[in-house]
């Protein structure tokens, strides 16, 4: 009797776990073909580049702690020559950067009170910024400032025109090479067809994002024999388009071919393969739960 009653608790526990998973992982790591990998798959590759785009997701804790992972453990290897770059700092808060990251006059208040700093820095981008200070790595701010976006986003191209020449070294060299049949140009112009407020120079504006961005990665990366470790949202990079395709167009005029690693970071549902939509987006693709919680309340749309 008692045999069988622990034979009926063992097929009722069966049951009643059979619907849980046995582990519960923060992220996955495939490649760009959808085999799966691990982080140390990624570290190995990322140890060969030379130029490195992290594509994130801005309010997604998983993605900022992984940044800080690969940028300590590519310092392991290169040591002073690894340099950081972000989107999220405007090219015009670098000598601010500078002061901060080399431990210069200014002081932490100040540097938070007058950096175009985003809502999400004190949680996600400031252990970065520490990580630089406290190693003497370099910090490159890569972003256009706003305003010159906004002024093609309203004129065109053409509004770069009026800009003060000691600004015009805030942005890429004019005029940049812009395709609006790159799918993420074209995507853009088609998502905010008839939408209210939005203006056919939308994809421009993002060109002129990724141009710089593009542009300051290759002059900092040529000055000196450097690792660049670049952060930016995903849809920068994805499908090596954006930035990265960008970069490809000023190489092919200066000869060079650095190697160029892209990882991204997507969300799903489900860990246990890559969905189809996401095979390709990068060379790879880490994925991590859709529910995961998130650092702050964002508008993706307004900080692509």
């Amino acid at each position: 009797m008692k045999k069988s009653f622990f034979v009926v608790c063992l097929i009722i526990a069966g049951f009643s776990f059979s619907g849980f998973s046995s582990d519960k992982p923060a992220y996955k790591v495939f490649t760009s073909k959808g085999r799966s990998a691990d982080y140390g798959d990624l570290i190995k590759a990322a140890r060969s580049s030379e130029i490195i785009f992290f594509g994130e997701i801005h309010d997604n804790p998983i993605c900022h702690w992984l940044e800080l992972q690969l940028a300590t453990d590519l310092l392991k290897v290169n040591g002073k020559n690894l340099v950081l770059g972000a989107e999220m700092f405007e090219t015009d808060n670098q000598l601010l950067l500078n002061e901060y990251v080399t431990r210069q006059i200014i002081r932490k208040k100040d540097f938070d009170a007058e950096a175009k700093l985003w809502p999400n820095y004190k949680t996600d981008y400031s252990p970065l910024v520490e990580f630089a200070r406290e190693n003497k790595v370099r910090f490159i701010a890569t972003s256009i400032p706003r305003r010159f976006a906004a002024i093609v986003n309203l004129k065109g191209f053409e509004g770069l025109d009026s800009i003060m020449g000691n600004e015009r070294g805030l942005i890429a060299p004019l005029p940049i090479p812009y395709d609006s049949s790159v799918n993420c140009y074209k995507n853009i112009t088609e998502a905010v067809k008839g939408v209210p407020h939005m203006g056919a120079n939308i994809a421009k504006a993002q060109a002129i994002k990724d141009a710089t961005m593009a542009s300051f990665i290759l002059k900092n990366f040529l000055a000196d024999s450097t690792v660049f470790l670049h952060f930016n949202g995903s849809y920068h990079s994805e499908n090596h388009e954006g930035i990265v395709w960008m970069m490809q167009q000023y190489l092919l005029k200066g000869n060079l071919s650095p190697k160029i690693l892209t990882i991204t970071c997507v969300e799903q549902d489900k860990l246990d393969d890559l969905e189809k939509s996401n095979e390709g987006t990068a060379d790879f693709i880490i994925i991590i739960p859709s529910d995961m919680t998130k650092t702050y309340a964002v508008d993706q749309a307004k900080v692509k």
